[in-house]
């Protein structure tokens, strides 16, 4: 139903264009429909009815264009449930009042593997890695 409303919505545009880009243009200079030469389209739509014809339809396929967006964003939204800022906020100190612990050691790139779960708290060294030299004072 979205798709073929957004195909509808779509075709009322191109016409919106068209028929504004049809009206003649009542300014003297550089308008869109006066091209520099002071007459838009000499001859096709002259008449006060055709001026008429293409105003309503201009008001028609405005209107029409107003109520497929609303449409439209009343259709997307309406999947959707009501949402909170607070929903995605973590959660402070847990009920008992210790906070986590905090990392210890290691680089930030460990410390966030660590907060993830991907590497264990306390890594083994490696048999063939150098210890680590003692911070000298």
């Amino acid at each position: 139903m979205q798709t073929v409303l957004i195909i509808v919505h779509l075709v009322i545009v191109l016409a919106l264009i068209g028929v504004v880009l049809l009206q003649r243009s009542e300014g003297g200079g550089m308008g869109l429909g006066g091209g520099g030469g002071g007459g838009g389209v000499s001859g096709f739509m002259t008449g006060r009815g055709q001026a008429n014809a293409l105003t309503r339809a201009t008001a028609i396929l405005a209107g029409l264009f107003f109520v497929t967006s609303i449409a439209l964003t009343v259709m997307a939204t309406s999947g959707r449930g009501p949402r909170s800022i607070l929903d995605g906020a973590t959660p402070a100190a847990p009920a008992g009042g210790q906070a986590p612990a905090a990392p210890q050691g290691g680089s930030v790139l460990e410390q966030l593997q660590r907060l993830q779960g991907d590497q264990p708290a306390n890594p083994a060294p490696t048999p063939n890695a150098p210890a680590p030299a003692a911070p000298q004072q």
